[in-house]
């Protein structure tokens, strides 16, 4: 069975005033609900600490059942406590990798060397690219081969300035998230209403805008994959 590789922060918080912030708990769990299975799944992130989880995404987990039953099992849970990091993986044994978000993301994610190399021999070999909401702060500056920057020419979607200022959030952030992927050559949509689902489907490339994206995101990676290795 391929593997699937997903990517979560290990930063807890943000900005001047320190806010508290992590993993956006629904992004990696609605993502893994649609793969889980059909790809074995590997967690890794930047550190091999627990991962820190959202407070306001606990909150969400509150009202969305799927969220609560999957915090309160012990399989996923167990990686997020026990994460591995890339250099403990091998780039050849992964058909896609995904990188969840929340604010976290913005601080451990953009100019990770190892998390860029991993991601462009994953799609040199043939492999899926897949971020949601805040996770596309990872796709930031990676350059192939043959020396093209991965997200130029792409459409792509990402948590847009107008969600970041809805959320409170838009002065804690360390760089306009929107703004970056536009920088990277991208033409850059969103959903007609904030908060609303948007994916993107761009060769083998696949990006969501926020957390209600996160379910689309791994139908539509489930379908990439197995278009090119039908059952």
């Amino acid at each position: 069975m391929k593997k699937i590789l997903i990517v979560a922060t290990n930063s807890a918080h943000i900005g001047v005033r320190d806010r508290k912030t992590g993993l956006w708990l629904r992004e990696l769990t609605d993502f893994y609900h649609e793969i889980k299975d059909d790809f074995k799944v590997d967690i890794i992130s930047t550190a091999p600490a627990r991962i820190p989880i959202d407070p306001l995404s606990l909150m969400e987990a509150v009202v969305h059942k799927q969220t609560r039953q999957y915090y309160l099992a012990d399989g996923l849970m167990d990686k997020l406590k026990r994460p591995l990091i890339p250099e403990q993986v091998e780039s050849r044994d992964y058909s896609a990798i995904f990188f969840a978000g929340g604010h976290g993301a913005m601080i451990d994610f953009p100019n990770h060397r190892e998390l860029q190399e991993l991601t462009a021999t994953i799609y040199e070999r043939g492999g899926v690219v897949a971020a949601v909401c805040h996770g596309q702060s990872a796709l930031q500056n990676i350059h192939l081969s043959n020396g093209r920057n991965l997200l130029a020419g792409h459409v792509v979607t990402g948590f847009s300035d107008l969600e970041e200022k809805m959320m409170g959030m838009y002065s804690d952030i360390p760089f306009s998230l929107e703004q970056a992927l536009r920088n990277q050559g991208t033409l850059f949509q969103i959903a007609q209403l904030p908060f609303t689902a948007c994916v993107i489907e761009s060769g083998r490339l696949v990006t969501g805008q926020n957390p209600a994206s996160a379910s689309l995101v791994g139908k539509k990676v489930k379908s990439l994959l197995q278009a090119v290795n039908p059952a």
